[in-house]
């Protein structure tokens, strides 16, 4: 059981600000990636002060809220809803409420839903502000050990169709590229990253930033030889080093 934190008591607001968030606003906030300590103080004042919270994952996310003691009224908000919601969102904008967007963990939009509504906010000039965080994403890149001044993200691969057309295109981009993934397809896209990129160095990433977190720096041939060995458990960040 996490022991509930007031973090109210461990800010300056003379130096931090109001508790005060602005009205008709849509604030988009980063939240841990596993460790719930990686949090902003800026992240937990928003999510206290505003009239409710966009999430991905609302189970989840109320873990968070507990720790911190935060009473900010939840809504589901995911990947299916976000078409059905988005008058709804709006409207609660334009009507004076402001609301954060949070994923399920780390940035929204990187992978997560919100590009719709952040889309529409912007055609309807209401007022987004982002709160930065966790990533995965850079999380994994300077775990590494490839040159990332320039980097591919691909996100989650299509499952079936344009699979091995995206694989073929990823081939041809000379630089690393990121690939997020479960734990039911990690062994079937390891296998298929050595089918398409050879036998390069591969950076796999497992349960970032939570207790068991574990990076594996490897040669994709060496993997493919040993998929047993894979750990079929928690996210995953592939990092396939095709310079």
């Amino acid at each position: 059981m996490l022991e509930q934190v007031n973090f109210k008591n461990e800010i300056s607001f003379d130096k931090f600000g109001s508790l005060k968030t602005e009205k008709k606003c849509l604030y988009i906030v980063s939240t841990p990636i596993g460790n719930l300590l990686d949090i902003s103080y800026r992240a937990l004042l928003i999510m206290d002060g505003v009239d409710y919270i966009l999430s991905e994952d609302t189970r989840k996310t109320q873990i968070l809220l507990d720790k911190y003691g935060i009473k900010t009224k939840l809504l589901s908000y995911y990947s299916v809803t976000e078409k059905s919601k988005l008058n709804r969102i709006i409207t609660m904008l334009k009507d004076g409420n402001s609301l954060a967007l949070i994923s399920e963990a780390g940035t929204p939009c990187i992978s997560d839903p919100g590009s719709i509504l952040i889309n529409e906010c912007i055609k309807e000039n209401i007022n987004i502000k982002s709160v930065p965080g966790a990533s995965a994403l850079t999380h994994s890149l300077v775990l590494c050990g490839f040159p990332v001044n320039r980097y591919y993200f691909q996100g989650f691969l299509p499952v079936k169709k344009g699979r091995e057309k995206t694989f073929i295109g990823l081939k041809k981009i000379m630089m690393p590229v990121v690939i997020y993934e479960s734990k039911y397809r990690i062994k079937k896209t390891l296998s298929d990253c050595h089918k398409y990129f050879g036998n390069r160095e591969v950076s796999i990433c497992r349960e970032l930033s939570k207790k068991f977190e574990e990076v594996v720096n490897i040669n994709l041939g060496i993997v493919v030889k040993n998929l047993s060995l894979i750990k079929e458990k928690g996210e995953f960040v592939i990092i396939v080093n095709n310079c």
